[in-house]
């Protein structure tokens, strides 16, 4: 169940992502530094989760470093995604508050945010990795997926439709 939004991205470029996605949790700054991207944490305004920018030749994405962890990396899957979709579009920069939501079209967010959820979370690990939790349901199922894809259980459920 891969999004649509694959089709718009370099064979080059899947390639590199999936070669990195057999396992939880997703590298995802290996993924990013093989496409080229430098990644800092940074102390971002409030309610700002991340930003990527043209800085003379280098794309640079920082993540606000007062988020947890689980957020951090769900910003840069989400970031990359935006490079990955958008790189004619970023320009000075592309910042993305808190809902994910930057001064790019409503459109171009949900883009970016069904591929970084599918760079984060790929589809072939959340169904393989249910199978080592065959006792949990509900809630405490969804807990135990999300700490070892390591995303907050709020992404996993919004992964998995719920």
């Amino acid at each position: 169940m891969k999004a649509n939004e694959w089709i718009k991205v370099p064979k080059e470029q899947v390639d590199i992502i999936e070669k990195h996605n057999d396992t939880f949790p997703i590298p995802l700054g290996l993924i990013a530094k093989e496409l080229g991207l430098v990644v800092k944490k940074a102390t971002l305004p409030a309610r700002i989760s991340g930003e990527i920018k043209q800085e003379n030749d280098k794309f640079i994405i920082r993540i606000n470093r007062h988020d947890v962890k689980a957020r951090q990396r769900y910003t840069l899957a989400h970031e990359i995604a935006h490079f990955l979709l958008h790189k004619s579009q970023i320009g000075d920069g592309i910042s993305d508050d808190v809902l994910y939501r930057s001064s790019l079209s409503n459109k171009l967010e949900v883009e970016a945010n069904k591929l970084g959820a599918d760079i984060i979370m790929p589809w072939h690990l959340i169904t393989n990795s249910l199978s080592k939790f065959p006792l949990s349901t509900g809630d405490k199922l969804y807990e135990q997926l999300a700490e070892i894809a390591g995303v907050s259980t709020t992404a996993l459920k919004f992964r998995l439709g719920k």
